[in-house]
């Protein structure tokens, strides 16, 4: 019996701040799991919505939470994605 792989994104963000980085950078936002880091989330964003990335950013919040905030290649639009997501 094969392991699955843990996964390291556990939601997208959608507020605000997202909202604008959405619009304004081409960047969309993830809570992601505390021991995920920039590879595994690129190759697991990369694989789940079918687009490639140019950056990772990481933020370790106060709470304890883990915010990814991905920016995606210019070729593929962060709006599109959220818009098939269900975010917008």
């Amino acid at each position: 019996m094969e392991k699955e792989n843990p996964r390291a994104i556990k939601s997208i963000l959608s507020g605000e701040k997202a909202t604008r980085l959405m619009q304004e950078q081409n960047k969309i936002s993830f809570l992601v799991e505390g021991w995920s880091n920039k590879i595994m989330i690129k190759r697991e964003v990369e694989k789940d919505f079918d687009v490639k990335v140019s950056s990772v950013n990481i933020l370790n919040k106060m709470d304890g939470s883990k915010v990814a905030i991905v920016k995606l290649r210019p070729e593929y639009m962060a709006m599109d994605l959220a818009t098939k997501l269900g975010m917008i």
